[in-house]
């Protein structure tokens, strides 16, 4: 696949996620953009903007398998990876596998499981494969995980740890509408906005062949040191008590790479990296305040968004 025709079918794709979820380009290219990374995406917002309906549209416009596991607190570990049961017609134990393994899997609020099914994704987002009783079972390939959040409810929640935000490619919100969107919303069929009248325009295998485009992006030498001064940055801050890791280097790059194929070029400049720096840093920046008074995920992700968009104001871009 060369660069132009990767251009077309990127461009189909953001079109298709647009005729369910109005007004929000610059959302749908960053979701885009998680996925050609090989990342995941963690989708926080309030009720009722489109979380899941986002998530979903993406699954149904890739003609890949697809698995929605709502999450709440009596979720099991063994309900998420599948569990080993004994055979009696064959004698033999056999491994059932669990929604997890599919292309897309939709984590629908993640933060209402207990940690315990919270960190059986752990190995699955960073290695791509799960391991029961001694046994490693890869995952499909693509996967591509997207979770959903809402970080003001804070009734039966368990806030997600450093180590689970860290796993996020990305976390985006999606706000509310202009007034001539929502005007359009709440005036078209409900038929027109839902997942289910969507059509995949991307088989997997496309899917990985534009993952594999997306490492041939060409990232100059001024562009990874100016990458490193804002990852660095977010640890010398004086509001900050954890600074972003080198995690989140790899990722704003990979982003950054991918963003540069989804506008149709062959390499990244610095908008490209101011562009998902506060999507790709901002939740795995830990405030001074975090634990202080101002303790809940919405909280600290608004700070640390501030944080990002601070420094990227005061480092010097490369020309």
């Amino acid at each position: 696949m060369n660069y132009k025709e990767a251009e077309n079918k990127i461009s189909a794709l953001c079109e298709n996620l647009e005729r369910v979820i109005r007004g929000k380009r610059s959302a749908i290219e960053l979701s885009v953009a998680a996925l050609l990374s090989r990342g995941h995406l963690l989708i926080e917002d309030v009720p009722g903007v489109g979380k899941t309906t986002l998530a979903h549209s993406i699954a149904r416009s890739i003609d890949a398998s697809f698995k929605r596991i709502q999450f709440t607190s009596d979720l099991l570990p063994s309900d998420v990876l599948g569990v080993t049961i004994y055979n009696q017609s064959t004698g033999n134990f056999e491994f059932k596998h669990g929604p997890i393994f599919a292309n897309v899997v939709l984590a629908d609020e993640i933060n209402r499981a207990t940690p315990k099914t919270q960190s059986a994704l752990l190995q699955a987002m960073n290695e791509a494969e799960v391991s029961i009783e001694n046994i490693t079972y890869a995952l499909p390939a693509p996967f591509f995980l997207l979770a959903t959040q809402n970080p003001l409810d804070y009734a039966g929640t368990f806030p997600l740890p450093e180590s689970q935000l860290d796993r996020f490619a990305m976390r985006i919100r999606l706000g509310y509408p202009s007034s001539e969107i929502e005007q359009e919303i709440i005036t078209r069929g409900k038929e027109e906005l839902t997942p289910e009248s969507l059509s995949p325009v991307l088989g997997s295998n496309e899917v990985r062949e534009l993952q594999d485009l997306r490492e041939t992006v060409t990232v100059e030498k001024d562009l990874t040191e100016y990458i490193v001064s804002i990852v660095r940055a977010t640890r010398e801050h004086k509001e900050v008590r954890l600074g972003a890791s080198p995690r989140g280097a790899m990722c704003i790059l990979r982003s950054a790479q991918s963003l540069a194929l989804i506008r149709g070029r062959e390499f990244c400049t610095p908008d490209d990296i101011k562009a998902v720096a506060v999507a790709t840093l901002g939740h795995r920046v830990i405030t001074s305040s975090y634990g202080s008074g101002g303790t809940d995920s919405g909280e600290k992700g608004a700070e640390g968004d501030l944080i990002i968009e601070e420094i990227l104001s005061e480092i010097k871009v490369p020309l």
